[in-house]
């Protein structure tokens, strides 16, 4: 079950930062003036999806404490660096953001320490 709540952390925190995104693409770019970008994020502050981000990122709290209790820390934060890779992946498909061999070699990097890592139990 552990490594449910591992999962289940990598899972609603992509998707905080996945939607997060999305719905920031979606009303453009912050205003110049700093009263028009106090007023541009407290609306995005109240809009439902960009709540529905933040509120994830409360879920995903919620199963690192129950990851914490399966696994020591030193073991199972390497996995929390998937989160990294998953949202590279998305990001690219669904936002069509670019591909670089900079970005696959930092990747590839990050995979063989949490295979490294892994082997540590």
């Amino acid at each position: 079950m552990g490594y449910a709540y591992i999962f289940g952390t990598i899972f609603f925190t992509v998707y905080g930062q996945l939607i997060l995104k999305w719905k920031i693409d979606k009303v453009g770019s912050l205003p110049e003036a700093w009263k028009d970008k106090l007023i541009f994020l407290l609306q995005l502050l109240l809009d439902p999806v960009i709540l529905s981000g933040f509120l994830s990122a409360f879920v995903a709290s919620l199963f690192w404490m129950a990851a914490m209790t399966k696994f020591n820390i030193s073991y199972a934060y390497p996995f929390m660096s998937l989160s990294f890779v998953l949202v590279f992946l998305l990001s690219v498909m669904l936002f069509h953001e670019p591909v670089t061999v900079q970005k696959v070699t930092g990747l590839s990097l990050i995979v063989l320490g949490i295979i490294v890592t892994s082997q540590s139990l």
